[in-house]
């Protein structure tokens, strides 16, 4: 089971330090769970059935797992230390949100941590039996308003944790060309009146394993029920704009959740929040899906290191991700710009000093061998991978912002 003892303060320095040391540059992370009180779990996170509602009924079923994360959850009646990362050393743990603080130029980079101050992304796994409402993530201005920030985010759908498509295996995107925002407003008036009908106005896309999509802030999607490795900015703001989901009720508070408390019934506001050009282009699947790009300069035989997540949003380089696969009795020295997030989700071996384990099932609370965050000291200097098991060895990490001169753009799939 995890490590009962948290530490903070002098003996976190000094706990981090050998947790460094032991690890080569690594941290061994410990799973974090977050339940969503208005979903329905997907149960593919390899989370213990008995586990599902950790956290109590009344909170809803687990359904995501959050990675490298500094970043907390959003939720009402939250723990904590909800949505928060920690690694392991000795028996004892500490956020990793207190380890950058203390060493943010080892872990992150200076240049990172100079400007934001903390390590500004997350990803996690997203796992749901359906559909989940028509909702969008504020941009970078309205979320000034209630002291946020705003939350761009991409998603890749891994093959190896979508043995089943559930319920929905689609996400509606954006609004089709010609929607007009007193359409969108007439939804808004029409919240308490069952179906609000926004999904009247939009386009679903069906999803496909093994590749993703980039979607910016101000753009309404509902996320369909293939699970889905999403690195994002390290926010967690939301509107939904959808009043009923399978004939559950969304409550308007979640619509309003991150709208200033003066707004709450402004429906213009509530629209104007929506980057319209972005919702409403024609050309929407050509703008934000993605494919996986071999990243030819990074890979050999035995080797395959791919671009997953990828792509300028508003001018920025917000995040990126990658996908290394190991065939049986490969080694590989991963060499990064920048500091990342790890995953495994196929497969056994090293990375460095720490030894890495896909899980079959993973009681909450657990420690697992299957998380790493790998810090920029030694992404920069490089780490030696290797597959010692029978099958394909592959790990999803995701970087931060600004990382990577040689980022692929949108499109470049087509190539």
């Amino acid at each position: 089971m995890a490590a009962s003892e948290i530490v903070a303060g002098k003996k976190m320095k000094d706990l981090l330090n050998r947790a460094l040391e032991e690890g080569g540059g690594l941290l061994r992370l410990i799973p974090a769970w977050v339940p969503r009180s208005f979903l329905h779990p997907g149960k593919r996170i390899k989370l213990d059935p008995r586990d599902w509602y950790a956290y109590g009924t009344h909170r809803g079923g687990i359904d995501e797992r959050w990675f490298a994360s500094t970043t907390e959850a959003a939720n009402e009646g939250r723990l904590e230390d909800e949505g928060l990362s920690y690694a392991v050393c000795g028996g004892k743990r500490f956020l990793l949100r207190d380890a950058v603080k203390a060493a943010g130029a080892r872990l992150i980079g200076k240049d990172m941590f100079s400007r934001y101050g903390r390590w500004p992304v997350y990803s996690k796994f997203f796992d749901n039996m359906g559909p989940i409402p028509h909702h969008m993530h504020q941009g970078f201005e309205h979320a000034k308003l209630v002291g946020r920030e705003g939350k761009p985010e991409s998603y890749y759908f891994p093959p190896q944790l979508n043995n089943v498509d559930n319920n929905f295996a689609y996400t509606f995107m954006g609004l089709e060309p010609g929607t007009t925002k007193a359409q969108v407003r007439k939804c808004l008036e029409d919240w308490d009146k069952g179906d609000n009908g926004i999904l009247d106005l939009a386009k679903a896309y069906r999803l496909k394993r093994g590749s993703g999509w980039l979607m910016p802030p101000g753009v309404l999607h509902a996320p369909g029920s293939l699970c889905t490795y999403e690195p994002q900015w390290g926010s967690d703001v939301f509107g939904m704009y959808q009043s009923l989901v399978e004939g559950r009720e969304v409550p308007w508070s979640l619509l309003v959740k991150d709208v200033p408390e003066n707004k709450h019934k402004d429906l213009d506001f509530i629209v104007d929040q929506l980057d319209w050009e972005k919702n409403v282009d024609p050309l929407f699947k050509e703008h934000n899906y993605l494919e996986p790009i071999l990243d030819k300069k990074r890979s050999r035989d035995g080797a395959a290191d791919a671009w997953i997540c990828y792509g300028i949003i508003n001018g920025r380089q917000f995040f990126s991700a990658k996908r290394l696969t190991l065939e049986p009795e490969a080694k590989f020295e991963l060499k990064d710009p920048g500091a990342s997030g790890w995953i495994t989700v196929q497969g056994c071996g090293r990375i460095g000093k720490l030894r890495l384990q896909t899980p079959a099932m993973i009681r909450f609370g657990a420690q697992t061998e299957d998380e790493v965050f790998i810090t920029h000291e030694a992404a920069t200097a490089g780490v030696t991978v290797e597959n010692t098991g029978q099958e394909p060895l592959v790990g999803l990490r995701y970087f931060g912002p600004d990382v990577h001169d040689d980022m692929p753009n949108v499109g470049d799939c087509r190539k």
